[in-house]
């Protein structure tokens, strides 16, 4: 008969520290890792939303190989061949209930297995405990600040593609949707895409997801994104969900339009000014307003019909959004949404799925 007792069920074995030459390890931190991970209840909600369906050959659980992956990733590993290496350290073993190293053979299996519907299975459980810790916040008003990421891959990496990379042109790459709690700096939600995926591709859908995952204690949500989010199709959801929004404006041709527009100084300020127009994109619903800001970036001298003159070189900026304030207004609150940018790299790096290699 097989022995269950070292099955992993709901909570990972927490290893007091000794001070002996067996066992040495050298990932001594996910001692703490695993105690927050118990405490959060993450191993039993993994271990009930992928059951093993144990039998005489059956020598890991579902729910051990999904940890040791989670494990190895917070330790920077990503190659499948050395997260086998890595779930035969001591504390590993001991953190999991494993016998034995996990081979290589098993952990591709398993994933394959897995497949889009556990993909989706994983990805809704992750969404249920982001909105268990939001609605645990206590906040009542969020702001949401969407972006995506590319990042490149080498050789044939499975779902990469050629894309727009400003990093290393013509390579392969992903290309992440991604969206933020600013409040809390919590990546909230993630869709995994090719590389060949426009920033805003499936945002629709996403939003959607995010919107049915909030708890009902959130009242007012803003949601601020960049210009590859300049969407019609997207501010007429946001409005459908009663949301606040400020995008950037991308158009081609902007700035010539900028420049037609009539311009109002700001008080106190005469290098900076502010205009608003109507504007309706040939796929939009309705006409909406757009507002913008043009400041002066330098004076230069030029030569004019003989005469040298001191002449404005003007850069502009010009937003979308449902909020009752000008362009002033609106540029300042988008300068707010980017200071978050810092923490949301630094979230971003060590994300990007993260990709596993067979090599």
């Amino acid at each position: 008969m097989k022995n269950t007792k070292k099955k992993l069920n709901s909570q990972s074995k927490v290893v007091k520290a000794s001070f002996t030459g067996s066992n040495i390890t050298r990932y001594s931190r996910l001692n703490t890792v695993v105690k927050y991970m118990n405490r959060q209840n993450i191993v039993k909600s993994i271990s009930a939303s992928f059951p093993t369906q144990w039998k005489n050959a059956t020598k890991f659980g579902v729910n051990q190989i999904l940890l040791a992956i989670t494990l190895a990733s917070i330790s920077g590993i990503s190659r499948i061949r050395n997260i086998a290496d890595f779930s035969g350290d001591g504390l590993v073993k001991a953190l999991l209930k494993l016998d034995k190293a996990i081979n290589e053979n098993a952990l591709s299996a398993a994933l394959k297995e897995l497949g889009q519907n556990g993909t989706r299975k994983l990805q809704g459980l992750l969404l249920l405990k982001n909105g268990e810790w939001l609605h645990k916040s206590g906040l009542k008003n969020i702001t949401l600040d969407a972006d995506s990421t590319v990042k490149s891959v080498c050789s044939n990496q499975e779902g990469a593609a050629k894309g727009y990379n400003t990093t290393k042109k013509g390579a392969k790459s992903y290309h992440p949707l991604l969206v933020f709690v600013s409040e809390m700096k919590l990546l909230y939600h993630t869709w995994f895409r090719t590389g060949s995926a426009y920033t805003s591709n499936g945002i629709i859908g996403f939003l959607q997801e995010v919107k049915a995952s909030l708890p009902e204690t959130i009242e007012k949500v803003f949601f601020c994104a960049d210009s590859g989010f300049f969407s019609g199709e997207l501010f007429d959801l946001l409005e459908l969900f009663n949301w606040d929004y400020l995008v950037k404006v991308k158009l081609k041709n902007l700035e010539k339009l900028l420049q037609s527009q009539i311009w109002i100084s700001i008080k106190g300020n005469k290098d900076v000014a502010i205009c608003e127009f109507t504007y309706k994109a040939n796929s939009w619903s309705k006409t909406r307003v757009l507002k913008a800001m043009r400041s002066v970036k330098e004076y230069v001298q030029v030569e004019y019909l003989g005469e040298k003159q001191i002449v404005p070189v003007y850069q502009y900026v010009c937003y979308a959004s449902n909020y009752d304030m000008d362009a002033f207004g609106l540029h300042e609150l988008y300068k707010q949404c980017s200071t978050s940018e810092t923490w949301i790299e630094q979230v971003k790096r060590p994300h990007y799925g993260r990709k596993y290699s067979y090599r």
